[in-house]
């Protein structure tokens, strides 16, 4: 399993319209074969900082969600909203394990 976490900080005045493209996205890629998690979280101190846990069954099931149209989307849609480059950072899961990983 493959968790990528993405921080993403966003200019204040395109947070609506941010949230409604990322859930565009959450709803597809929650549909993808391999996509075991996709969460969309606000940070409850910094209304500007959003956080992406995207859990997929191999890496390669995570890199195929980064050619899906409604990510590349998604990517285009929101590249001028944000107040900086988003971070992401993939992750290899140590616990929980299960036999299907």
């Amino acid at each position: 399993m493959i968790v990528t976490c993405v921080t993403v900080y966003v200019k204040e005045e395109f947070i609506p319209n941010f949230i409604e493209a990322t859930l565009d996205n959450h709803r597809n890629s929650v549909k993808e074969e391999g996509n075991l998690r996709f969460d969309v979280l606000q940070c409850n101190g910094d209304e500007t900082r959003f956080f992406l846990y995207e859990a997929y069954s191999t890496a390669e099931a995570s890199a195929t969600h980064k050619k899906t149209a409604h990510y590349l989307k998604w990517r285009d849609t929101v590249a001028d909203w944000m107040a900086q480059p988003r971070v992401g950072v993939a992750h290899s899961v140590i616990a929980p394990v299960k036999k299907m990983w």
